[in-house]
């Protein structure tokens, strides 16, 4: 028997982040992450190598935070699938294929939270997506496998 966990991205999430952010650099302006749903694929292959990893740095940072945050720093899953469902903000059609979850992933190994993110780990990665004008996020259920 498998067991599930559901990881949820949202505002609140954001906004208590920000928090932690700001007051770790306080001369900070800018929000390091804008949207409670990954960069499109199609945003940030064009940007140039620089920024393309400081975008990425931002997400690993958020991400560590957040795993840690939510008690599950160092888990170690070592065999598991993912149902990643994203819910945009406004009603316009988005390709699935953009919504990948690179980032997001790097930051689940970075925080102990999974063993690694190859095929041998993440046996399988479902992407589905949605409209909440109300309540963006990105829905993670995380399958762990009994393997």
């Amino acid at each position: 028997m498998s067991k599930e966990l559901k990881i949820i991205i949202d505002n609140d999430v954001l906004d208590r982040y920000n928090k932690y952010y700001f007051n770790k650099h306080p001369r900070a302006r800018k929000k390091p992450i804008e949207n409670p749903y990954h960069p499109s694929t199609n945003q940030w292959m064009i940007m140039k190598r620089p920024m393309m990893n400081a975008l990425k740095q931002k997400w690993k940072d958020f991400i560590v935070w957040f795993i840690n945050d939510i008690g599950y720093k160092d888990m170690r899953i070592g065999s598991c699938e993912f149902e990643v469902t994203t819910y945009r903000k406004i009603n316009r059609a988005f390709d699935l294929d953009n919504t990948t979850i690179k980032f997001i992933q790097d930051g689940f190994v970075e925080s102990g939270f999974l063993v690694d993110d190859n095929y041998r780990i993440l046996k399988k990665l479902t992407l589905m997506g949605g409209v909440d004008k109300e309540h963006p996020r990105t829905e993670i259920l995380v399958k762990i496998l009994d393997d």
